[in-house]
């Protein structure tokens, strides 16, 4: 499923325009981002947790090359299922 498969779920499953939909995922997405940046967790009860994770900076070697090289420290997002979806994606 990509973005325009659940702007028209959203569409259909809550009766809306695609126009309204894609609205309300575009905000939906935007609220996560901006809590994630601010390094705030979102908890969505029922599906998971979304938290920023910080990835220390390190060596590391360039495959093609083995040339040693450094790689900088970094952000990444950390997704964390809740139990309900995790129950339900294993029956």
């Amino acid at each position: 499923m990509n973005k325009t498969d659940l702007i028209a779920l959203v569409a259909d499953k809550a009766e809306l325009t695609k126009v309204d939909a894609e609205k309300a995922v575009e905000a939906l997405l935007d609220g996560i981002v901006e809590a994630l940046a601010r390094g705030e967790e979102v908890k969505i009860s029922g599906f998971g947790i979304f938290s920023k994770k910080v990835r220390a900076a390190r060596d590391g070697t360039n495959p093609s090359t083995q040339v040693k090289i450094h790689i900088p420290a970094s952000s990444t997002v950390s997704f964390k299922v809740s139990k309900p979806l995790k129950e339900k994606l294993n029956k």
